[in-house]
């Protein structure tokens, strides 16, 4: 029998910790959370963990998604990230390369057990076992073969202070005394199916201390198509163009994405994240937190770790969105794309009056998401989105993030975010200029 859904049924507050590896029209939807309301949501790590647990049909996991009253496709749901907390006191990541034999065209999406397939038994998605520790510690739960679908090239074993703010990669004995303890150093659930990525004890960068700077990978609407949930974005996800599994698209299905596999280390507690709605409710999911990513996550991951995450929802109504918004803290913007202070404003106003000009009006940053199977085509991604959002060419978007924004690289290859100063009266029509003078401050001097 299906219920309908009603305002009555809506919560405060939703609380997540139960996962999934696909996100689209056929997950299970918690809630629904009533527009206002809070999610809180309890994360496992995101990229290493899935990677090596064949039975995963994704690089991630992720929790499962929650619907959001009110909210219908054409909508678009703001994200005010309140808290984003670790877990983990410890995790382990490195490069990578695929084993060869081990999957069908993506060793992210689609594991195989060589051994059963060669005996004629199941052997897609195979259930699997760690018997101690290390790379051949991932056994087939059916035929006892080793089955880890990567290889990681050079790895890292990196522990926390208590406030989370440094971190340090650890010695081979030190790493293998984590491996022993993995589940709990890296903060697994109950309702986790991942191998804890720690049980590896790699240990090739050893002494090297980072500060930390948590930032969610995953986090927003559920996709109008069934996607791996590390491939809802346009570089990972065209992997799946033509693939030979069961979750290959064509090019025009791909478009179905939502892009809230982001990478970008802006999303962090205190900033807004703005995202489509595809499927009525929304759907919003979270996942893949990070304790540091630098820009372009040049060795493809980072340090995967646990986290709690709370986001207040707020629904925009006929807001209709190819790919999220960001709004972050002011002090990740780029410097050309920071707001005015009231002394630039009364200089710029000085300036265009000796020259017979009259400027355009408060300006306020945004910044425009965009994805594509290499940096150019991202690019071309978020301002071909910026264009049709702010009603602008897209020469005059170019124009605009050149003199007055920046691209920065979210990851490679093929995230970005392009920043950018938007006239207010443009951001009023989309009825979303009180969420950027929230973040930034009304405009100053105008």
């Amino acid at each position: 029998m299906t219920v309908e859904l009603t305002h009555d049924l809506a919560q405060d507050h939703v609380l997540v910790d139960r996962y999934t590896d696909i996100v689209g029209p056929s997950n299970e939807m918690l809630g629904p959370v009533k527009d206002g309301g809070h999610i809180e949501y309890i994360t496992v790590p995101g990229c290493w963990g899935p990677m090596i647990t064949p039975s995963i049909r994704s690089g991630h996991e992720v929790t499962l998604p929650v619907r959001v009253d009110g909210a219908k496709v054409g909508d678009a749901v703001a994200l005010y990230i309140e808290t984003l907390e670790q877990t983990s006191r410890a995790t382990t990541s490195g490069t990578h390369v695929g084993v060869e034999d081990r999957f069908i065209s993506d060793p992210f999406v689609a594991n195989i057990c060589p051994t059963c397939r060669d005996d004629g038994r199941h052997f897609l998605y195979p259930d699997t076992y760690l018997d101690g520790i290390g790379e051949s510690a991932v056994k087939c739960a059916t035929c006892h073969s080793e089955v880890i679908p990567f290889h990681m090239i050079e790895g890292y074993t990196m522990v926390f202070d208590d406030p989370k703010g440094i971190g340090v990669t650890v010695a081979p004995g030190r790493a293998e005394e984590l491996a022993r303890d993995a589940r709990a150093m890296v903060a697994l659930t109950e309702h986790s199916t991942q191998h804890p990525i720690v049980a590896l004890g790699r240990a090739d960068l050893v002494g090297t201390m980072t500060r930390c700077r948590i930032s969610a990978g995953n986090l927003g609407s559920i996709p109008a198509i069934d996607l791996p949930s590390s491939h809802n974005c346009g570089d990972f996800g065209a992997f799946l163009v033509g693939a030979e599994h069961e979750f290959a698209v064509t090019e025009e299905q791909l478009e179905m994405r939502t892009d809230v596999h982001m990478d970008v280390d802006s999303v962090r507690q205190g900033s807004v994240v703005i995202v489509p709605v595809k499927v009525d409710g929304a759907g919003i999911y979270a996942g893949d937190v990070h304790a540091m990513i630098g820009d372009g996550e040049v060795a493809v991951h980072t340090t995967d770790i646990g986290a709690r995450l709370v986001v207040r929802v707020d629904v925009i109504k006929g807001l209709e969105l190819d790919g999220p918004l960001l709004l972050p803290p002011v002090e990740d913007l780029p410097f050309l794309a920071r707001p005015f202070t009231a002394d630039e404003v009364a200089r710029g106003q000085a300036l265009a009056a000796a020259n017979a000009t009259s400027l355009e009006g408060p300006m306020l940053p945004v910044q425009v998401l965009g994805s594509g199977p290499f940096l150019n085509a991202a690019v071309d991604n978020a301002v071909a989105r910026a264009a049709k959002l702010f009603e602008m060419t897209v020469d005059e978007v170019k124009n605009r993030s050149t003199i007055s924004g920046a691209v920065d690289i979210g990851r490679l290859p093929g995230f970005v975010q392009l920043s950018l100063l938007v006239p207010r009266e443009r951001l009023e029509r989309l009825g979303i200029d009180h969420l950027a003078e929230a973040q930034y401050g009304e405009p100053a001097g105008w």
